[in-house]
């Protein structure tokens, strides 16, 4: 058949999907996008994967695709990092068959993309992003899409997009934010970029960025004119955005285990979830956050749940007539909602704030009982010190380090060039020279190997003197035994 393109393909192949579950590594497992499917999405992204993994390990692709096959999992996206035509190209090759298309990650703004040059990172690498992408299309049997952020101007990410469609992309999605806008400082996504996105090409548009309910996504829609609406945030918190509902979180926790028996995934995975769905619960009963963590079991973790649901029902028993939820939310705490992200200075006020009059308590805010500094330390670094009590965390107290003249590590006391020893090494060995403070040897060992082969003539002809004497020896021995 022929492969379809641009809105042909959305209509017919994506079903003119509007509600779209995002990739997200991790996260949108085929266990939660079948949760999610059951709620309202009509189309899902595998997580992100490494096209260089993929193609070398094929445990990789067995755990992240191969097994994940099921036929209420359709119509999916395949979605892949790379920073190479070729690999990327040997990596869809060897998913095309399992999904309806393959996209290009060029939105991941984190820093390990940063340090494997993918994601977000490649956006002002035109040139390589052409090639891959033209690549892909002429390649593929299936269509290749993209998912993109945007630049601070509006005419370069128009023109970024113009250049993804000329190179061969069938559908194309805009998370309105920068690079730079993540965590603490994502701040609010911009529709008009998108907006001028979607007037200046002629594929089908997904938006992605302020989405909390059903009426964001309606809103987005007629105001940017996109064809779907991305979530990943909104989704994490509350898997029935797309049904407009926002059902109890233990409602959800029990479907969502239910169909975890029935679809394995890594216990990590499922805790990662359970954090999301009970955020505003874990702040009312954080001795629940504890055993969450601990629980090494999906049985372990549905007990949990269990608990947590028995405390929520006995709480709404005792609720009074007319109380407001607490905290500034919309909704009581048991109620799957948006979380909505502080900003730096909000983060920073929230972070020293142990408490408030209905128990509810900052996400790092925990008290330190032996030294009254609740402020100070988060909770990793609180069990850092239980663990070490001499431990300390002041960055002035930290030892310093002479940097080294290449790479800024630290680098060798007693190095001779001054380096670290990765940089010593590549040094000593281009210039036959040693090191004794990192243990190199290489002028001595080679001077030792040129006092070998020049020694190699005198030893041979001591050895042939030493062989003429034992033959000789031999010889009188054998006349000598003859005459007695």
């Amino acid at each position: 058949m022929p492969k379809l393109q641009g809105f042909e393909f959305w209509r017919n192949t994506l079903r003119g999907a509007h509600y779209v579950v995002a990739p997200m590594v991790d996260q949108s497992e085929l266990a939660w996008r079948l949760l999610s499917r059951r709620h309202g999405a009509q189309l899902c992204y595998t997580p992100m994967l490494h096209a260089q993994v993929f193609v070398r390990d094929a445990n990789y692709r067995k755990e992240n695709l191969y097994c994940d096959v099921c036929p209420e999992d359709r119509p999916l996206i395949v979605q892949f990092c790379a920073n190479d035509p070729e690999v990327f190209v040997q990596a869809a090759l060897l998913a095309q068959d399992y999904c309806e298309a393959i996209d290009l990650n060029l939105g991941c703004p984190q820093m390990i993309a940063k340090r494997g040059h993918y994601g977000a990172f490649l956006q002002e690498e035109w040139a390589l992003l052409q090639k891959m992408i033209l690549l892909a299309h002429e390649k593929l049997s299936v269509p290749i899409t993209c998912k993109i952020r945007v630049f601070p101007e509006i005419d370069k990410t128009v023109k970024y997009a113009q250049l993804l469609e000329k190179a061969g992309c069938q559908l194309l999605t805009v998370h309105g934010r920068t690079k730079e806008q993540k965590g603490s400082l994502a701040g609010v996504a911009s529709w008009e970029h998108i907006k001028a996105v979607r007037k200046a090409v002629s594929i089908p548009v997904f938006a992605n960025g302020n989405i909390q309910y059903l009426s964001d996504v309606e809103e987005c829609m007629q105001k940017t004119g996109v064809h779907g609406v991305m979530s990943a945030e909104g989704n994490l918190h509350n898997p029935a955005l797309f049904e407009g509902r926002n059902p109890v979180v233990w409602e959800m926790t029990e479907e969502y285990l239910e169909i975890v028996h029935q679809y394995p995934c890594p216990l990590s995975y499922v805790r990662a979830h359970l954090f999301k769905l009970w955020h505003h619960t874990l702040q009312v009963y954080q001795q629940l956050r504890e055993e969450l963590a601990k629980a090494k079991t999906l049985k372990g973790i549905a007990d949990v749940n269990r608990d947590l649901k028995l405390r929520c029902q006995e709480e709404i028993a005792n609720q009074k007539e007319g109380e407001e939820p607490k905290g500034g939310l919309p909704f009581f705490h048991w109620i799957c909602q948006p979380y909505i992200r502080p900003g730096p200075k909000e983060l920073c006020k929230e972070n020293r704030t142990s408490g408030s009059e209905g128990g509810m308590r900052g996400k790092r805010a925990l008290e330190d009982e032996d030294d009254g500094n609740s402020d100070t330390l988060s909770k990793n670094k609180q069990k850092k010190k239980l663990r070490n009590p001499n431990k300390h965390f002041d960055p002035s107290l930290k030892p310093k380090y002479a940097k080294c003249d290449h790479c800024g590590n630290p680098k060798g006391n007693k190095c001779v060039f001054n380096l670290c020893r990765g940089c010593c090494k590549k040094r000593a060995f281009k210039e036959i020279a040693d090191c004794p403070g990192h243990g190199l040897l290489f002028k001595t060992k080679y001077e030792k190997s040129l006092l070998w082969k020049s020694g190699q003539p005198e030893m041979q002809k001591i050895e042939r003197t030493q062989k003429g004497d034992v033959e000789e020896t031999a010889g009188l021995k054998e006349g000598i035994d003859t005459v007695l």
